[in-house]
């Protein structure tokens, strides 16, 4: 479908809708339809309808009032808004990962690490630079770990479904996705943590992010929930030993990166805890839902998506001597098609943010709106991601979507690693560092799943909360 961005002058300056309600009952009320009475998508998706806007202001009050003085957020939700996050020289990311709340350095170390840094901050340059490092001095040993993980993964499910009939996909893949990053990033053995390493990250990621969890619970037990969580700030000292032996066993790994660390003037301490945050809270917490959503998605694919994905697969393969290389995936276009959909359908970071640096105007599909210096911008990738005037059938997986040129020309919608996947992460931008290697990774767990048999999508497996 071709389509035109153009936030062309001739659009009309309206004022930005949205009803903040009274103060303090106003956020806590928006709060408990967010996160409880409706669910974030549908949330968004009445205030969208009711104002006839895709752009609007809401109360985004994750936390407790003490660290959001402010809970007001302009919700950015269309493929031609979202972007406005990514341009640096109109919008400010510091301190804006979760939005307007902003956890303790007590959790890392007392340092503020590189994702709540701006590009414009020259520590965040050094820290980007040490990871894009990282990540090109891995690519040659990606493939052969990442195999070796996810048959030990599939072997697993094999034997339980042998066992009991059934298997759990989520525990064994997310101690898994953690495995692979100690091998990958830093050639650490994970039993270095003993069967623990997992564990402690989730303990570690979940006291720390509670302000953007929710457990589930009925309804009616809500307030228990809310009060749990999202009134009061969880100390650190509750995961400061568990957070202590990954940072102990991170320090001691003999990783080339710590040496470039002190050409640039960075303590061997600071780069540590930068380590640890980014290979669990970006990397593990972001692979985590990835593998779920892929096995997911694959199955709602469908009969002949499977056939086709196994056929192709399977064929160059084959004609690699049967080995799995990085010129192999490359002959793999339907593969690839297939990860770019899934992260479309359901992205593994689904909300990003930005603070305007200036008076500025931004523009919808319909029209423009002033936005204030200051004003915190909260971009909704599930529905911008799915906008109907950019994909058709938006709400249909289409694992051909992304193929051939104009399959191609649509990736420039594609924001799903906090920039458009047109685009390569460097230093001045704030896209995800490990973009490449998350990719990789995606097409190598639908590789290894079709080299396999398809035992189990005729047993009981549990993936992300669907039952099979």
């Amino acid at each position: 479908m071709a389509f035109k961005d153009d936030r062309s002058s001739e659009l009309p300056l309206k004022e930005i809708p949205g009803d903040l309600g009274l103060p303090v009952l106003g956020p806590i009320s928006d709060r408990y339809h967010y996160n409880y009475f409706q669910g974030h998508a549908e949330f968004i998706k009445s205030h969208m309808e009711e104002y006839n806007s895709t752009v609007f202001r809401m109360n985004l009050l994750l936390a407790e009032f003490i660290n959001v003085p402010d809970p007001e957020v302009i919700v950015l939700a269309d493929a031609v808004s979202f972007p406005i996050l990514f341009d640096h020289s109109k919008v400010d990311k510091k301190d804006v990962l979760i939005g307007n709340y902003v956890p303790s350095t007590s959790f890392t170390g007392g340092y503020k690490v590189s994702a709540y840094l701006d590009p414009s901050d020259e520590k965040h340059g050094k820290l980007k630079n040490l990871y894009l490092d990282l990540f090109a001095s891995i690519h040659h040993k990606t493939i052969q770990v990442s195999q070796t993980c996810f048959a030990a993964l599939f072997d697993n499910l094999e034997s339980d479904v042998a066992v009991k009939g059934e298997a759990n996909f989520n525990t064994y893949s997310d101690d898994m996705a953690f495995d692979l990053l100690l091998r990958v990033f830093f050639d650490i053995d994970p039993t270095n943590l003993g069967n623990k390493g997992p564990a402690m990250m989730r303990k570690w990621l979940t006291i720390q992010f509670h302000s953007i969890l929710t457990l589930g619970l009925p309804k009616w037990l809500s307030w228990v929930e809310d009060t749990l969580f999202h009134s009061f700030p969880c100390p650190s000292f509750l995961v400061k030993s568990d957070y202590q032996k990954i940072y102990d066993v991170v320090y001691a790994s003999s990783t080339p990166v710590f040496d470039e660390a002190k050409k640039l003037g960075l303590s061997k301490e600071e780069t540590c805890h930068n380590l640890v945050f980014m290979s669990g809270a970006n990397a593990y917490a972001g692979l985590r839902p990835l593998f779920r959503v892929v096995m997911k998605w694959l199955y709602l694919g469908g009969e002949k998506l499977h056939k086709d994905l196994a056929n192709e697969i399977r064929a160059v393969v084959k004609s690699e001597g049967g080995i799995v290389t990085l010129a192999a995936l490359e002959k793999m276009p339907l593969t690839k098609s297939v990860v770019f959909e899934i992260l479309r359908m359901e992205p593994s970071a689904p909300h990003q943010y930005a603070r305007a640096k200036e008076d500025m105007v931004i523009s919808s599909h319909d029209a423009s709106y002033q936005v204030k210096k200051g004003e915190v911008l909260f971009g909704y990738l599930p529905l911008a991601i799915r906008d109907p005037k950019v994909f058709e059938n938006p709400n249909e997986f289409i694992g051909t979507r992304f193929m051939g040129e104009e399959g191609e020309k649509m990736l420039k919608y594609g924001y799903w690693f906090n920039d458009r996947q047109t685009v390569d992460p460097i230093p001045d931008n704030k896209q995800c560092a490990g973009k490449n290697i998350a990719l990789l990774l995606a097409r190598l767990a639908v590789v290894e799943f079709f080299l396999r048999r398809w035992w189990w999508w005729a047993v009981v497996v549990v993936i992300g909360g669907w039952w099979w």
